[in-house]
């Protein structure tokens, strides 16, 4: 059960309406629940639109507006959001690094913890990154090395500012027990910390 109460659009004032129909506008089709409730961590931005504005539009550019390939941002999204155990966001996500073309096992292999079997050079680069970030915060020398020369300037910018948004996502998930979908099993069972 959420730690928040389900914040529907007529009970929101018009900053918060705002943002609600942006979040509706700008994302798939999936998500508002069955009582038209916002899912993932809409909900609690909604709370606090002024923050969550900014939020919105970040994760909007995250997505979409990178140099870096979507099946890279992927990666490097449930590599961060399997961290955290985020439940709401791997459910999310890894269904979008399969449509995307991350290999099943590798998805699986993220969500376990254990080493992924890359058969992509690129994919390994990026999840060593997200994993070496949301472990100390950090990145050793030689990772950087390897991922600028793959990424450029630009990309590393844009990998690091990502791993940070999603690590945001994930503890806005986790600190208010934001529920996954009817019917969805969660991936690492109940609420707890990694």
């Amino acid at each position: 059960m959420s730690r928040l109460p389900p914040f529907r659009r007529d009970e929101l004032d018009d900053t918060g309406r705002a943002l609600f129909d942006r979040i509706v506008e700008t994302r798939p089709a999936g998500v508002l629940d069955a009582a038209g409730g916002l899912l993932g961590p809409f909900n609690a931005w909604v709370a606090a639109p002024d923050l969550g504005r900014h939020l919105i539009e970040l994760g909007t550019t995250l997505r979409f507006g990178m140099s870096i390939d979507r099946r890279l941002i992927e990666v490097a999204i449930i590599t961060t959001g399997a961290r955290w155990h985020a439940e709401f966001e791997w459910w999310a996500h890894a269904r979008m690094a399969r449509e995307h073309g991350v290999a099943d096992d590798v998805i699986e292999a993220i969500g376990a913890g254990t080493d992924p079997p890359f058969t992509d050079d690129d994919e390994r680069i990026v999840h060593v990154v997200a994993r070496e970030l949301a472990t100390s915060g950090r990145i050793d020398d030689a990772t950087y090395r390897d991922a600028q020369a793959r990424l450029g300037d630009r990309g590393m910018v844009e990998l690091v500012t990502l791993c940070g948004y999603y690590a945001l996502v994930s503890f806005t998930l986790n600190a208010f027990a934001v529920p996954l979908p009817d019917g969805v099993a969660p991936r690492w069972g109940a609420m707890k910390s990694p």
